[in-house]
C-alpha cells in the first residue's frame, strides 16, 4: 500500500539529514496517515480511508468531508475519492 494520502495527494517526500558537521544524509519525510471513516451527510454513511492527520483538520475546518470533496480538485484526489466525490454530488443534486 503506497504512503499517499487519499484526499490531499501528500506523499513521502525526500531531504537530507544534516549533522553538526555538515555530513548529508538521505532521509524519507513520512506522512503521518491515518486509517479512518469519515461521515458522509449527502450518502449517509461512513467512508473508509487513508488519510493525513492534517486532511483529518482541514476536512473538519471545511465542514465535513462532503464540503472538502466538493472543493476538492479530481487531480488531487485518490480514484476511490473521485468515485465518492462524484456519489456525492448525485446524491445532492437527486435530494435537490
Amino acid at each position: 500500500m503506497s504512503r499517499v494520502c487519499d484526499l490531499t495527494g501528500k506523499r513521502v517526500a525526500t531531504g537530507n539529514n544534516v549533522s553538526h558537521a555538515h555530513n548529508k544524509t538521505r532521509r524519507r519525510f513520512v506522512p503521518n496517515l491515518q486509517e479512518t471513516s469519515l461521515w458522509s451527510d449527502a450518502l449517509g454513511r461512513m467512508v473508509r480511508m487513508r488519510v493525513s492527520a492534517a486532511a483529518i483538520r482541514t476536512v473538519e475546518h471545511r465542514g465535513g468531508l462532503d464540503a472538502f470533496l466538493l472543493a476538492a480538485a479530481e487531480a488531487d484526489l485518490a480514484p476511490a475519492m473521485v468515485k465518492v466525490k462524484k456519489q456525492v454530488k448525485k446524491a445532492q443534486e437527486k435530494a435537490a
